[in-house]
């Protein structure tokens, strides 16, 4: 599949090298090892030489994150971006360094992270926080002592009341996570679960138990963007971005207008309709969920379903590797790995889909085919923001 047309651009842009770090349980890294792994193989995965990168983008680590990471891989860019809006972040970036591209700011930009979350906490070098800050709007939450967590929660039972949603509907999201993540080799949790598993686990936060939570991974990715031009030199067939979109709703819960509705709605159209596909184009779905309702209600939002029936929508097995929609088909953030922002992996991941890179777990259109379009949709904070971009062989 040939790139759209994007408006007021010379040139088309590619994913041309896509890597993971280790992952999992990582206990001797550095964050800042782990950028640079995780950079060496997505260079290698290109085929192309460090001197071609001239941008690079960057959220999540030291004072000043792109140029700290630069330092730190060798590089000297001259585009930089360092937006962070969770786990959008990486979406988001996306578009940045695609527009930056295709304007000719820049011609090879490297997207990369890299986290010890979970040894931090091993270590005893980082403790669990409850809020994100006390200053400005957030102020008048903080004293109530909702978490991030609580603030899923709190959207999931909304759309239960609004909807009828089952806690049996979104069990089944984690369910299928697990049994996507069972062919890849690189996921933290490969066993199978059951709905009566995640239904019986230890209460976090109602109506979540702990499988309807991600799990807290180490680990880092890094994805290669380029201008058409640099292609032909690469060792891998391009993957082409074709849409991208973002939008950020709001930061205190009181602003959410409709607690039922995410920021995909926006950023999701605006993908679709630059790259001028439909949802029911899509052949793969790589979604974040950092809980299973997360997973749910960006389907609906990104137009997989209605409003309201994602519930239905999520049952028999639509999710699974041979699903109708493929969706998270590492194991996502739900057993492959969390070590915080992932959107970034949700990238790597719809590319190796695409090229046919995927093992054991690589999913293949009726006919057989291997699939020819995917959408990555990150979220950030608690439903606070949103990336998505629309990728094409």
């Amino acid at each position: 599949m040939t790139p759209a047309a994007r408006s007021g651009s010379a040139r088309k842009v590619a994913v041309v090298g896509v890597a993971l770090s280790d992952c999992g349980r990582v206990d001797e890294a550095t964050p800042y090892a782990l950028h640079a792994q995780a950079a060496r193989r997505a260079l290698a995965d290109s085929g192309l030489s460090r001197d071609v990168i001239d941008g690079i983008a960057s959220a999540g680590l030291g004072t000043l994150a792109p140029v700290e990471v630069a330092e730190y891989l060798g590089l000297r860019p001259r585009w930089v971006d360092s937006t962070s809006v969770g786990g959008a972040t990486w979406e988001v970036m996306a578009a940045h360094a695609t527009d930056a591209i295709a304007a000719g700011r820049a011609n090879a930009v490297l997207l990369v992270y890299g986290s010890t979350a979970r040894a931090d906490i091993k270590a005893r070098r980082r403790t669990s926080n409850l809020s994100f800050g006390a200053r400005g709007p957030l102020q008048f939450e903080v004293p109530y002592g909702h978490s991030l967590i609580a603030k899923y929660a709190m959207a999931a039972r909304r759309h239960m009341h609004e909807y009828g949603t089952t806690l049996e509907q979104l069990a089944s999201v984690a369910v299928q996570a697990r049994a996507n993540a069972a062919t890849n080799p690189d996921a933290m949790f490969r066993d199978p679960i059951t709905v009566d598993d995640v239904l019986g686990g230890p209460m976090i936060a109602d109506p979540f138990t702990k499988l309807h939570c991600c799990i807290r991974s180490d680990g880092g990715a890094a994805v290669l963007l380029v201008a058409e031009e640099y292609v032909r030199d690469c060792a891998s067939a391009p993957v082409w971005v074709l849409g991208a979109g973002e939008h950020v709703s709001h930061t205190t819960m009181s602003e959410w207008d409709d607690f039922t509705v995410s920021p995909a709605a926006v950023s999701g159209r605006l993908a679709f309709d630059r790259a001028g596909v439909t949802p029911g184009e899509i052949d793969v779905a790589e979604i974040y969920d950092a809980f299973t309702y997360m997973t749910l209600v960006t389907l609906e939002d990104l137009g997989f379903c209605e409003k309201g029936e994602g519930g239905p929508y999520v049952e028999k097995g639509r999710l699974l590797r041979d699903g109708g929609l493929p969706t998270n088909t590492d194991g996502g953030g739900l057993s492959a790995q969390h070590p915080g922002m992932r959107g970034l992996f949700l990238l790597v991941e719809a590319v190796r889909q695409l090229r046919g890179q995927a093992g054991d777990g690589q999913v293949r259109r009726p006919d057989g085919t291997l699939p020819e379009l995917a959408v990555a949709s990150g979220t950030g904070g608690w439903f606070c923001s949103s990336g998505t971009v629309v990728l094409g062989r």
